[in-house]
């Protein structure tokens, strides 16, 4: 069983935080090297948004702020891994297909391994920062739970007490 990050989307947010949102479903990795040629401390907006939580859409090329962890077969993965490498090539200069693809390979076998050891279903989120000089990114695991019901509805076991009528003047 292969597993890689896919996006998804749990409210309206990405299309208004991000230049371009990645679509539910799309298969994603971190996209650290997105922003290689530049300076974090000088990103305003968007792009800054996009640079602190954003992970790559495969499909779109856009952000999403969550993915959840996902069975890929190996038809499906090296189908991401084309695509990944065809966008280096175009947008990042590589040198030749084959360093597009050994870039992709790279980067999808990274996020693969941010993968490991969550079931299916598990949601990732990314927090990525300028710290010394360095871009630092921290990934972390967002469990759901049930939201607790606000009021409900309880049976009484015996019938209630009767109280006065206060409408009227008591005696």
């Amino acid at each position: 069983m292969i597993l890689l990050p896919r996006t998804i989307r749990l409210d309206p947010s990405d299309a208004v935080v991000f230049s371009r949102a990645a679509a539910p479903g799309e298969w994603a990795v971190p996209g650290g090297f997105a922003f290689w040629e530049e300076d974090p401390a000088m990103m305003a907006g968007k792009r800054r948004q996009e640079f602190r939580a954003g992970f790559l859409g495969l499909g779109s090329f856009g952000w999403s702020t969550l993915v959840e962890v996902a069975e890929v077969d190996v038809a499906g993965r090296e189908t991401a891994v084309g695509a990944l490498a065809a966008h280096i090539l175009a947008e990042y200069g590589a040198p030749n297909a084959d360093a597009a693809r050994a870039a992709a390979e790279e980067e999808i076998g990274f996020a693969a391994s941010l993968c490991d050891g969550h079931p299916p279903g598990t949601v990732l989120a990314l927090s990525r920062s300028l710290e010394d000089g360095a871009v630092r990114e921290r990934f972390r695991t967002l469990h759901w739970r049930p939201p607790a019901p606000v009021f409900a509805i309880a049976e009484a076991e015996e019938e209630a007490p009767v109280l006065p009528d206060l409408t009227r003047p008591l005696p």
